[in-house]
């Protein structure tokens, strides 16, 4: 954590407590020993600003603790000239100013010395209690190593283990890389834009995954700053400009600050200004700048209710902007965000925003999991305990953590590790979607049920065929929406697997890599897989949700010669009664039935597949996907679901890809009672205006 920083060009601050001199600290620093009544004045800054949060805080274990690194780091000193101590002040301040408790500021105070200089683990604990000697281990596993090109990607390996034992370590993490970012100016520029690109791709988001928004903010000013030279400096010049004109927002805020006393609401309203990266966005999104668009109003009151009083009384004294509303309190974000959201329009006709949170929203929305103190001390004060495993359950780690601590187990290879990882943290909102048998899964948005199937059963959902959705059979491309009941179907076959095409379709970590491994540990069976396309099959009309035949090898009116066999409609060609079929033996004898123009067939039969004859039973029901080729127009959708309805077809899933030159392409995938309504349903959907053709599929879709 001896990584150099400064700050690139000084940013304008916010109002506040002053920063911390760190050269007049280092001097104190080098004075040598303090008398033991008293606070050594170089930590003065750190039990001010501990105080204000935790006024009964005990400030005797941190004067140890500076005592114990100052004299550790005597002699050591940084690549800015200063003494090395400054550097674990200066974090200790940040997370101080924050909220943390004194466990975290003692162990942040301590978090070098392991690593740099002679004092050992035994020490801390026997000194400080095994609590701080956890958090010293867990940060000093995250210290760089040589793994040589694998560097960077082991580190934050060994970081989210460490921190999925607790969070407070990740906090320390973030509050060093912040120091260290804030003085990167005494390094090469080629090493500054390196340490940028990572704090970028991987503590910015993990910093708003954990909520820690003061963090996260001034780190992408930061990166902003050295990544983007031009861009900083002419945002900074717009923001130099606006501060010479009257400020707008000082104005609607003195407006609503009479409109909630006048309605008998005890409201602190205060003129949030935006950072530099959000300035700059908001330029990219609206070209010309407003004068309301370099900050926005923040109202704090006492209760939850208060918040939805103040929105009441806005949008009753104000013109709303109704879509810029939205509601985090009644759901919370991810990162355990909480506040009311809207716009409102002022006397000049100005848009101004507004957040509306408690007091507590806003020291979680600040200091997120920091500002939730040790989440394993009892409210008694007791120690916690161990279980005898020596793992503990984190009260306070989100559900994306667990998943992301699951997955790297199996993300063996450094570059997948890596990339998957940014990807992860890409997903900036999860969804809770229900299992038949009462539980939940957390999902990111825009999971399939692919990635259901994998979070739920693991390996074992290499074997899945299908999914109901709300109580309706869909494919496994289907995409999950918040609060849907999910219910995965599993193939009797246990040792069938995946296609390829899940990839197209799995957004999390787990499923990708658990697919990945499995395509390639059987390279000779993809063939087969793509023929039979997994990713659309489905259980239909089966007798069995799991998809296997019925006595004589018959299913969905399909009959093959062999009385065992279990049959299996393609996905790709969704073959219908009259349509000409044959079908082929794939792994696990099951017997897949295509249409005899199935491009699928045709590549199964030049490599030597045999195929299997089949032919059509009694059955009548069937499934088919279907094309439609329209012009874009309104209520096009509307009309077509329409027609398909009035022809007695359920709709199993539906795509909609993005107009191209006036054109849509819509994909449907229906059961209908009988085949032989399939010619009266396709001339039904090309009598809608506007569509000028319908086919039958000849590849799969994937069904949102």
């Amino acid at each position: 954590m001896s990584a150099e920083a400064t700050n690139p060009g000084a940013p304008i601050r916010r109002r506040g407590r002053p920063r911390i001199d760190l050269r007049r600290l280092g001097r104190v620093a080098l004075l040598g020993p303090v008398s033991r009544d008293r606070l050594p004045d170089a930590i003065g800054h750190v039990a001010e600003a501990h105080r204000a949060h935790h006024p009964d805080a005990d400030l005797s274990v941190l004067r140890r603790a500076y005592v114990l690194a100052e004299t550790s780091h005597r002699g050591q000193m940084r690549k800015s000239g200063e003494p090395y101590i400054t550097h674990p002040l200066a974090v200790t301040l940040i997370l101080a100013e924050l909220g943390a408790e004194t466990t975290t500021l003692t162990a942040s105070l301590l978090h070098d010395t392991v690593e740099d200089t002679e004092v050992t683990l035994d020490q801390v604990g026997e000194q400080f209690g095994d609590e701080v000697r956890y958090l010293v281990d867990g940060v000093t596993k995250l210290e760089k190593v040589d793994y040589g090109a694998a560097a960077e990607p082991e580190t934050f390996r060994k970081m989210l283990v460490a921190t999925g034992d607790d969070v407070r370590v990740m906090s320390i993490k973030l509050a060093d890389r912040l120091h260290n970012m804030r003085t990167l100016g005494v390094m090469r520029p080629e090493k500054q834009a390196r340490i940028a690109r990572v704090t970028r791709d991987v503590l910015i988001p993990l910093a708003e995954r954990l909520g820690v928004q003061a963090l996260k903010t001034e780190l992408e000013d930061l990166v902003f700053a050295i990544l983007h030279p031009e861009e900083y400096a002419q945002t900074r010049a717009v923001l130099s400009a606006a501060t010479t004109g009257a400020d707008p927002l000082t104005v609607i805020a003195g407006n609503v600050s009479s409109v909630l006393r006048e309605a008998g609401i005890t409201a602190e309203v205060l003129v949030r200004p935006r950072h530099f990266v959000s300035v700059h966005r908001v330029s990219i999104k609206r070209g010309e700048l407003r004068g309301t668009d370099f900050g926005r109003l923040l109202v704090l009151v006492a209760e939850d209710a208060d918040c939805y009083a103040v929105l009441g009384e806005l949008h009753t004294c104000f013109t709303p902007v109704i879509s810029e509303f939205k509601d985090f309190i009644a759901a919370p974000k991810f990162n355990l965000y909480q506040s009311l959201h809207t716009a409102v329009v002022g006397p000049e006709s100005e848009v101004a925003e507004v957040l509306i949170r408690t007091h507590r929203m806003h020291k979680v929305a600040e200091a997120g999991v920091i500002a939730l103190g040790n989440p394993y001390a009892a409210d008694s004060g007791a120690q916690p305990a161990e279980p005898a495993d020596g793992e503990r359950a984190d009260p306070t780690r989100p559900g994306w953590l667990s998943r992301l601590l699951q997955w790297q187990q199996s993300a063996t290879d450094p570059d997948t590790f890596w990339t998957t990882l940014r990807a992860d943290l890409a997903q900036d909102r999860e969804i809770t979607v229900f299992r038949t048998d009462g539980g939940t899964l957390g999902l990111p948005a825009g999971a399939s049920c692919v990635d259901a199937a994998y979070a739920q059963y693991g390996d074992a959902a290499h074997s899945c065929i299908g999914a109901r959705v709300n109580g309706r059979l869909a494919t496994l491309s289907t995409a999950l929406g918040d609060g849907d009941t999910v219910q995965l179907l599993l193939a009797e076959d246990a040792a069938s697997g995946p296609s390829p095409d899940w990839l197209d379709h799995a957004r999390t970590p787990t499923a990708r890599i658990a697919i990945t491994g499995w395509l390639d540990a059987h390279p000779q069976d993809q063939e087969t897989v793509q023929g039979s396309r997994p990713a659309d099959r489905r259980p239909g009309p089966q007798p069995a949700p799991s998809g296997s035949a019925g006595p004589g090898g018959r299913t969905a009116s399909a009959l093959v010669e062999r009385s065992d066999a279990t049959v299996r409609l393609a996905g790709c060609c969704t073959p219908v009664p009259p349509d000409d079929v044959t079908g082929f033996t794939v792994r696990g004898g099951a017997v897949t039935v295509h249409r005899l123009r199935c491009p699928a067939a045709a590549r199964m039969e030049a490599v030597g597949r045999v195929p299997v004859a089949v032919s059509w039973g009694d059955a009548s029901e069937c499934r088919v996907t279907l094309v439609a080729e329209s012009f874009g127009r309104p209520r096009l959708l509307a009309d077509l679901t329409e027609a398909i309805a009035g022809a007695d077809a359920a709709i199993i899933s539906a795509t909609v890809e993005p107009p191209s030159e006036q054109r849509v392409r819509h994909t449907y995938t229906l059961q209908l009672p009988d085949a032989a309504g399939l010619p009266s349903l396709m001339r039904a959907m090309r009598d809608v205006p506007g569509v000028y053709d319908v086919s039958r599929a000849q590849h799969p879709a994937a069904a949102l």
